[in-house]
Parts: C-alpha cells; sequence; structure tokens
C-alpha cells in the first residue's frame, strides 16, 4: 500500500522501469489558474464510488479514470486538494505515486503510448476540505446541516475526487454515493438504482451522467431530502428535485414552475442538451450562492427565486453544454445566464431588456474591467462579467434585429453542444452567420476599458 498525505514520496524504483515516454504537463497554463487541468491525456470517462458519513466527515473514495493519452506518456498528473492517497494503479499495475500540494502524479510501470486508451484507479479517504476562492466564496465540499454539497467553480472539484479539473476536458460520470440510512444521495444526470448494503445500515445511490461534463459543474448532495421524479405531462423534459426537508413547503411553488420555464428556455435557446433537469435546494446557511451543476442546479434557499431559477436553467445551454475554453471565457456563460434574467422580464414581467440594460450601463461597478479581460483570479466572477457579458449580447441583438439574434443564439448553442468554445470562437461565429463586421461593438462593449456614451 502506498500512502500519501500532503507530502512527496518516493515509489519503489522498479515501477515505471519501462518507461520511455516523456511526463504530461502540471497544468493547462489556464490564464487564470496556471496549474488547474493536466496534459498528456483526456478523460472520457469517470467512474467514482463514496463513502460519506457526515456524523465524522469522513469520505472514502475510489476514482476510476478512463483516458486517452495525447502523447507518449512516462508520468502524468491529476488534481487533488486535501484527502489521503493509499494506492493507484493504471492498467492492471501498480503505479508509484508522488504528491506534491495539489498535484498527484502517477508513473506506470510501463510507457503509455500516445493514442491509446488507458485506466487509472486511484483509493484515497480523509476529510474533504473547503475551498477559499480569490474572491473570498467558499467551494469545494461543504458540511450541511444534515450532509454535504459539493460545489466546484472554478476549483472545488479537486476537494472531492482527483481529475483532470480543467473546463476544457469534458468526460461522463457515473458517481456511485453511500450514505447512512435515512440520508439521501443526489448527483448530475440520472438516478440508476437505489439500495440498502448488506447490513441495511446504508443506502447506496448510483447516478449517470451520460453527457460530456467539466468537472466543476459535477456534483454530490447529501441530506434529510424531499424528492420527486417525474416527466411532465406534456411529454417535457424529466425533471427530479430534492429539497432540503427544512425548506420544502416554502419552495414547493416555484419548483412547480419548473417545466414551465423548462419550456420557454427551450423555445428562446434550442433543444435542451441533456436528458433530465431539476434542481437541489439547501438551507441558506448550507450554500451561499445557486450554481449551475449540470442538469440539476444547486441552490439556497435564500436564492431561490423565479431570476436566479431561469438564471441557472439557462447555464445548462450556456456554460453547461458549452463550455468556456478557459476561465478568461466565462462571461460567454454569465453574460448569457444574465442576459436570460433580462428576457424573462421581458416575457413575463413586460420589463423590456432595453431597461434592464440600462439599469446595468448605469451600475458603475458594471465598468470596473472588461468582461473578456478580468484583470486576475479573484475577479474571474467579477460583476462586469455577467452584467457587460449580458449587455455585449444585447447590442448585438440591436446590431442584428431580433429573428438574427435568436438565430444566433440557438445556432451557438447547436454548434458547440456538449463541447468547449473561447471567444475568438463567438466573435467568428456571430459575424459569420450576422454577415457583419462588428469589430467597433467588440472594442467598446467586450473589451473596451472605459464607458461609453450611450444615447
Amino acid at each position: 500500500m502506498i500512502t500519501l498525505g500532503g507530502t512527496a514520496c518516493t515509489a519503489p524504483e522498479s515501477l515505471g522501469a519501462g518507461v520511455k515516454g516523456t511526463p504530461g504537463a502540471a497544468g493547462l497554463r489556464d490564464p487564470y489558474f496556471p496549474k488547474l487541468g493536466n496534459g498528456g491525456y483526456d478523460v472520457s470517462h469517470y467512474a467514482l464510488t463514496l463513502d460519506y458519513d457526515p456524523k465524522t466527515r469522513h469520505l472514502a473514495g475510489t476514482a476510476t479514470i478512463t483516458a486517452r493519452a495525447t502523447q507518449d506518456l512516462s508520468a502524468f498528473n491529476l488534481d487533488l486538494h486535501g484527502m489521503t492517497v493509499h494506492a493507484a494503479t493504471v492498467g492492471r499495475a501498480p503505479a508509484a505515486v508522488n504528491r506534491s500540494g495539489d498535484e498527484l502524479t502517477l508513473r506506470p510501470r510501463e510507457e503509455i503510448a500516445k493514442g491509446s486508451t488507458f485506466r487509472t484507479v486511484v483509493r484515497y479517504s480523509g476529510s474533504p476540505l473547503t475551498i477559499t476562492d480569490p474572491d473570498k466564496s467558499r467551494e469545494g465540499w461543504l458540511n450541511t446541516a444534515d450532509g454535504a454539497v459539493a460545489l466546484g467553480q472554478p476549483t472545488g472539484s479537486m476537494a472531492w475526487f482527483p481529475g483532470n479539473h480543467h473546463p476544457s476536458d469534458k468526460a461522463t460520470y457515473e458517481t456511485t454515493v453511500t450514505v447512512p440510512k435515512g440520508l439521501t444521495a443526489v448527483s448530475n444526470g440520472e438516478l440508476r438504482s437505489q439500495r440498502p448494503t448488506p447490513d441495511g445500515k446504508r443506502t447506496t445511490f448510483v447516478w449517470r451522467s451520460a453527457e460530456p461534463m467539466a468537472s466543476h459543474a459535477a456534483t454530490v448532495g447529501i441530506g434529510s431530502y424531499v424528492t420527486r421524479s417525474y416527466r411532465p405531462v406534456d411529454g417535457g423534459v424529466p425533471v427530479y428535485t430534492a429539497v432540503d426537508k427544512t425548506v420544502a413547503p416554502r419552495t414547493a411553488k416555484l419548483l412547480a414552475r419548473i417545466p414551465e420555464l423548462m419550456d420557454w428556455a427551450v423555445y428562446n435557446f434550442g433543444p435542451y442538451p441533456f436528458s433530465s433537469t431539476g434542481a437541489i435546494v439547501e438551507r441558506s446557511d448550507d450554500a451561499a450562492y445557486a450554481l449551475e451543476t449540470q442538469s440539476r442546479a444547486v441552490f439556497p434557499e435564500g436564492s431561490f427565486d423565479p431570476e436566479t431559477l431561469v438564471h441557472e436553467i439557462a447555464h445548462q445551454w450556456f456554460g453547461d453544454s458549452v463550455t468556456p475554453e478557459t476561465w478568461q471565457d466565462v462571461w460567454l456563460s454569465e453574460g448569457f445566464a444574465t442576459y436570460a434574467e433580462w428576457l424573462y422580464r421581458e416575457d413575463f414581467e413586460n420589463d423590456p431588456a432595453s431597461e434592464s440594460f440600462r439599469e446595468a450601463y448605469d451600475t458603475e461597478s458594471s465598468w470596473e474591467f472588461p468582461p473578456a479581460e478580468q484583470p486576475d483570479a479573484e475577479h474571474v466572477l467579477g460583476e462586469p462579467v455577467y452584467e457587460r457579458g449580458a449587455m455585449v449580447l444585447h447590442k448585438i441583438r440591436e446590431a442584428v434585429g431580433d429573428d438574427a439574434f435568436y438565430d444566433i443564439v440557438q445556432g451557438w448553442a447547436k454548434e458547440h453542444r456538449h463541447g468547449n468554445a473561447s471567444t475568438d470562437d463567438f466573435i467568428a461565429y456571430v459575424e459569420g452567420k450576422s454577415g457583419k463586421d462588428l469589430t467597433a461593438l467588440w472594442d467598446t462593449w467586450l473589451y473596451g476599458e472605459t464607458k461609453p456614451e450611450q444615447p
């Protein structure tokens, strides 16, 4: 057994003896999180087996990671924050393991050839940590009153499973979670099974996400939930909701609107990219913000309102299905989701998007920096990313007209469905579809340093 804590450890010399390739990069040079993610391979599937006890806050996990090598690999890295690694294998053979901070380096016995598919198994355990972001928000593994909830944007998923934790490497997931009897474990995608353990003291839940997902959109919620699973009578998208039992009575009315708001979103954004939808609603003290976890967004009760629900539903298209290439491109997620709120006000509250634009324009904090050029990691999700991002979309709408605008919105979601896209990709797409040179728009609203005059 190889036991690793937070310090480096050298494995037996026999491991890695036949390897002639080169190590994969320990980071993908993201503009704001350069050590996030890893080079040399692409993950296709995560099979996560988790056993969690909220009383002791102990998590025992096994991560089985299927990946394809993009170079001849002598070694490769996984991102993991905290936890103790007990053993790892690549293929069927033990792998040498070295730990330095959040970087877990695995050295297989034999070279992994470029283009080949390989399977890595990592066994680990401990008390998952909560990460404080540069902007002081909390993510990772959040302990709740009766369980836990995992929130991963932008780096928090490394707190509960090892992986390639950059948005550019998306994969399918199967998440198996065992919890004490009486609690429910909720994750992304579809509930495949729910069964008691042989001793009858715990319950195992198996969730499957068949569509690719960035790791920051993965979640696990554990608690005393009131759950509901149904398909709307009109044959819409299946819905699964899990609500903390103490807040369930106060949230039922808005939860019942999910099918209605999904139909509205499909009308505006095009076909829904996933096989189910829903929500996880926690107590206000258990999470400080809502997050667009794929197919099943997480909300604290205090943020569970119609506009926030619409915001997170829109993210299923813009952010989860069409995922930013890097964290610098995140305005493409937040700008679209914020503009969805403006469209909601326009369609449901008779408040034109032009009025929402004016309100954002008049807010000085919207002009702290250009939405596509955040100054540093602390401001990756700053207010201009949301408000000026939405303003960019409104200016496109004004420039091309409503019919062309909605064609662009739906076409963009279709073109990059289940993939990644950059700001440059978006600029090229809009100009190609509209036939217009919008250089002045981009220079002023997307990249401009100063507040422009607005008639």
